[in-house]
């Protein structure tokens, strides 16, 4: 999971960024109150990537996707990016969940065989 979840946040990094960018021209915020919120938002994204694997890093990564489609306020592109972001969000959860359980699956055989052949796993 970690890896598909990564990938994601590495994506909206980049997407926040360019996100300040537009929204330094589409707006009348000042540029200071952009770059905030957008550094805040892509420093969001590069820690999550370590949290992960801890308790409630996915729930934050969630966080984060409510705040991406909330800046379709400012930058109306972003209603649409946020939700494509929110689905691969969700697909990497669900799929990397999958993915680990199989993983587990097959090391465990693997040791169950292992051990009737008479071998250390």
């Amino acid at each position: 999971m970690r890896t598909l979840c990564a990938s994601t946040l590495i994506g909206e990094f980049f997407v926040i960024g360019f996100a300040g960018l537009v929204a330094t021209q589409m707006t009348e915020l000042s540029e200071v109150t952009i770059w905030t919120v957008s550094g805040i938002g892509m420093l969001l994204s590069l820690l999550l990537c370590g949290m992960l694997t801890r308790p409630g890093g996915v729930q934050l990564g969630w966080a984060l996707q409510a705040a991406l489609i909330a800046a379709g306020f400012v930058v109306p592109t972003m209603f649409f990016l946020g939700a494509v972001f929110a689905a691969l969000w969700w697909a990497s959860v669900h799929f990397g969940r999958k993915i680990d359980e199989a993983k587990a699956r097959w090391a465990a055989q693997s040791e169950t065989v292992g051990e009737a052949a008479g071998k250390p796993a």
